[in-house]
């Protein structure tokens, strides 16, 4: 009979191995769908490449949703890095800072294709909805919108500044979204980041003569 100090370095070690293969889990994922899209995520394929059963995959994460969902964070971690970094000096003119964290957006897009269109691509099973760390990690990629705007829109309150950030957010999405498209119109990459700026300015430039946008009533 294990005696009890025994006994809790045995859970230990299981938490220890569980939390070690549910971490190569979502590695392994990551990988698939960098390489093959969502398309490509097969449990059976995860599973022999952690080294567990193929059942033993739900043991790890609920169901695909949540894996997919752990995969996201990691790419939006990752992308909120790559737009720190092109916005780091904010004594930059907020243009100037919008337009870095544009080209910064488009760079990491076509760098990470996959993992970019999955965050998009993703729709949680029928009657489930995102649980609330995954949407506030979604909704913190505005912050970086936000400050710039602040600056140009300093009489706005915190509800039109948000949807400013979301109608810039959603018109620089498309332009890359379209522009990686390669089915549809597929812009060269150097044509993409010379059309970003201009249409950065001239969304600025509307938001800032128009005022920040009010909800319809």
């Amino acid at each position: 009979m294990l005696t009890k100090s025994e006994t809790w370095l045995k859970m230990s070690k299981a938490s220890d191995r569980r939390d070690q293969q549910r971490t190569d889990l979502i590695a392994a994922a990551e990988r698939t769908i960098a390489a093959s899209g969502l398309a490509g995520l097969k449990t059976r394929d995860l599973a022999r490449a952690i080294g567990v059963a193929n059942g033993a995959v739900y043991n790890l994460v609920a169901d695909l949703d949540e894996l997919i969902l752990h995969v996201s964070s990691r790419t939006l971690r990752r992308l909120g890095a790559a737009v720190a970094t092109a916005d780091n000096d904010q004594a930059n003119p907020p243009l100037d800072r919008l337009t870095r964290i544009a080209l910064a957006y488009s760079d990491f897009a076509t760098g990470n294709l996959e993992l970019w269109r999955s965050l998009f691509e993703h729709r949680m099973a029928p009657g489930k909805t995102a649980p609330d760390w995954a949407r506030n990690e979604q909704l913190d990629v505005f912050r970086y919108i936000l400050q710039p705007l602040r600056a140009l829109l300093p009489a706005a309150s915190e509800t039109d500044l948000g949807l400013a950030a979301r109608s810039l957010f959603s018109a620089i999405h498309g332009i890359v979204a379209l522009g990686l498209d390669q089915q549809l119109v597929g812009v060269p990459q150097d044509l993409l980041d010379a059309q970003i700026p201009i249409m950065v300015r001239a969304m600025v430039t509307g938001l800032v003569e128009a005022g920040a946008p009010t909800p319809p009533e």
